[in-house]
């Protein structure tokens, strides 16, 4: 019993050692990519931009509340995509993100050539970020719970439901403001790659050391 007990709370530790470092990478993603903002972010921190360049309070609080407004939505369609990790990453990520540009140790966007590399590097983090904490099994986004959630009710493909709620989801930001530009258009195309080797990788390291 007491070799079960021990077990369970080495396999626990590793899962949100994993989850919660996962966090820290994908916020810390997202603040790189926000100092080079005007190559393009991602739909949902197009929007999210857009709120504070027209609201004010922070960028990461923009990004707790729509988080929050998702889960209400998936609580109401389909509560199995809703967890513990769903809240801890709504609520979680966009004060990480605030942390690492408040600190501003990040590199300001020079306007040249190498403001590129900066928004592939920050690509990059937020990918193995999402690798990461997806490997640790507590749970699934707020934004990925919500897809979840429309494919379910809608009966399109969850690649479809993700393609029609982010082109919803960028014409608002665009309409507010938000920064889009070519980079917009590819981000996923650059950002699925690494995520899914990052979450093959950190989910075999995990089986080794559990």
């Amino acid at each position: 019993m007491e070799a079960t007990t021990k077990k369970g709370w080495r396999h626990n530790t590793i899962r949100y050692t994993f989850y919660f470092t996962g966090l820290v990478f994908f916020g810390l993603g997202v603040a790189v990519s926000v100092k080079v903002k005007y190559l393009g972010l991602h739909p949902w921190d197009v929007l999210n931009v857009a709120l504070f360049d027209h609201f004010g309070f922070s960028i990461g609080t923009w990004s707790i509340v729509v988080g929050l407004l998702l889960i209400g939505v998936s609580l109401l369609v389909s509560k199995k995509y809703v967890n513990i990790g769903t809240f801890l990453n709504a609520l979680l990520i966009g004060p990480i993100m605030d942390f690492f540009l408040w600190i501003d140790v990040l590199p300001d966007a020079s306007n040249t050539w190498t403001d590129y590399l900066l928004l592939l590097l920050g690509i990059i983090i937020i990918g193995m970020g999402g690798g990461l904490y997806v490997s640790g099994g507590v749970g699934a986004g707020p934004r990925d719970g919500f897809m979840l959630s429309m494919s379910e009710r809608t009966g399109l493909s969850v690649s479809k439901a993700r393609i029609l709620v982010e082109s919803i989801v960028l014409v608002i930001g665009y309409l507010l403001g938000g920064p889009v530009f070519w980079v917009t258009f590819i981000y996923t195309f650059l950002l699925s790659p690494v995520f899914q080797f990052s979450l093959k990788f950190f989910q075999r390291v995990r089986l080794k050391i559990s």
